[in-house]
C-alpha cells in the first residue's frame, strides 16, 4: 500500500495499491493541513503531523482507533516512528524531538540542527522481509515481465504493468509501443 497525505479541496489522508488503483480516504474529518505521515508497519498504524491544527495524530490502516498523540506543539514537520517513539523536528527552533507515542507528554529535545525539514529512522529491524513478488525480474531482464515499469497491484503477487511517458501499453498488457 501507500499512503498519503492532501491538503487541497478537501484535506485527507488516504490509501491505495501501489499502482494507484483502490484509492481509499481513511481521514477525511477534523482536519486541516495534513503534513509528514509515518507508518507502524508491525501495528498497521499511521501517524501525521498537522500543521494549522498543531497536533500529531494516529489512526490504524482502515481509519479507525483515532486519537491524539500530542497536541499545541507549533511547527513541527517531519515524522518517524521507531520502537515507543515519535521522532520530529521542530521548525521554530531547529530541533530534533522524541514523544512517547502512547502517552504523548514524554517529549525530549534530542538536539538542534540548522534547518531540519524531514526526519527518517534507519534501522534493520524496521525494515520488512522481503519475499518473492510479481515485479521481480525475469530472465530477460524485464521487472514482472513488463518492458517498462511494474507496479505492485493489490497484493505483492499481483502487478500492473505501465509505461514511461510517450508510450502506450500494447494489448498484451506488458509491452510499451
Amino acid at each position: 500500500k501507500l499512503f498519503f497525505t492532501d491538503y487541497g479541496n478537501a484535506a485527507k489522508v488516504e490509501r491505495c495499491d501501489m499502482d494507484g488503483m483502490n484509492r481509499t480516504w481513511i481521514v477525511d474529518s477534523k482536519i486541516e493541513q495534513p503534513t509528514a505521515l509515518a507508518l507502524d508497519l508491525i501495528n498497521k498504524y499511521v501517524y501525521w503531523v498537522d500543521v494549522y491544527l498543531d497536533s500529531v495524530e494516529v489512526v490504524d490502516y482502515q481509519g479507525r482507533k483515532r486519537h491524539t498523540v500530542i497536541k499545541g506543539r507549533q511547527h513541527l514537520r517531519g515524522l518517524a516512528v521507531f520502537e515507543n517513539y515519535l521522532y520530529t523536528t521542530n521548525s521554530d527552533n531547529l530541533s530534533i524531538l522524541r514523544i512517547n507515542r502512547y502517552n504523548g507528554t514524554d517529549v525530549q529535545t534530542l538536539a538542534r540542527l540548522d534547518n531540519a525539514k524531514e526526519i527518517h529512522v534507519y534501522q534493520k529491524r524496521t525494515q520488512t522481509a522481503v519475499r518473492s513478488h510479481a515485479c521481480e525480474v525475469d530472465p530477460y531482464g524485464m521487472p514482472g515481465g513488463c518492458s517498462h515499469i511494474c507496479l505492485l497491484s493489490s497484493n505483492y503477487k499481483a502487478r500492473t504493468c505501465r509505461c514511461r511517458t510517450g508510450f502506450i501499453l500494447g494489448s498484451d498488457g506488458r509491452s510499451c509501443k
